[in-house]
């Protein structure tokens, strides 16, 4: 991983180069996401269209299973801009359907805080999956924000006290070297 530095007007404006493959990014990629709920591929691929109901930001399997997609922000304590993760968490059917009828209402705001639990892989952070979440209502056209409130885990602790700009530079470094093999 290799950070650079150019001079010219803007030079606090580090670029980002690939560890494995060379690519030059004119800035660090600090923005991730899954499209899918991890629940999602325990189900066979010959059955997801039928048995799975999947929205921008909303899933349900089977009429059982029911998911929403929100935005986990990790604070870089020196940087100005965070590490955002669009992640996926479980939900109740009861908020589930709350959040459907409250989709377009401007109070959503004021609503309570929903319980559930992560259905996403963070790379770099261990076993993420099912890890204790709370979920903050956004205004309208924004999805929730992702707390994580799995006590003692290290994505709980990034997220509270925030990290620095070199770890999420490894952070991010991981994530793509996994996303070119993926490739």
């Amino acid at each position: 991983m290799e950070i650079y530095s150019f001079l010219g007007e803007d030079n606090t404006k580090p670029i980002y180069k690939c560890s494995c493959c060379g690519q030059v990014y004119d800035e660090l990629p600090l923005c991730f996401g899954a499209n899918y709920p991890e629940y999602y591929y325990s189900v066979p691929a010959n059955e997801r269209e039928t048995r799975i109901e999947l929205h921008e930001s909303l899933c349900v399997v089977g009429d059982q299973y029911f998911f929403h997609r929100g935005r986990l922000t990790i604070p870089i304590t020196d940087y100005h801009e965070d590490l955002i993760f669009n992640v996926w968490t479980t939900i109740s059917k009861d908020n589930f359907n709350k959040r459907m009828n409250l989709w377009s209402d401007s109070n959503r705001t004021k609503e309570e805080l929903y319980f559930g639990w992560l259905q996403t892989s963070i790379p770099s952070y261990g076993d993420t999956i099912n890890l204790k979440t709370i979920s903050i209502e956004q205004e309208v056209g924004f999805i929730p924000e992702i707390i994580i409130i799995e006590e003692g885990h290290s994505l709980t602790l990034d997220q509270e006290n925030g990290i620095s700009y070199q770890k999420a530079i490894v952070i991010v470094d991981a994530i793509i070297r996994l996303q070119h093999k993926a490739d």
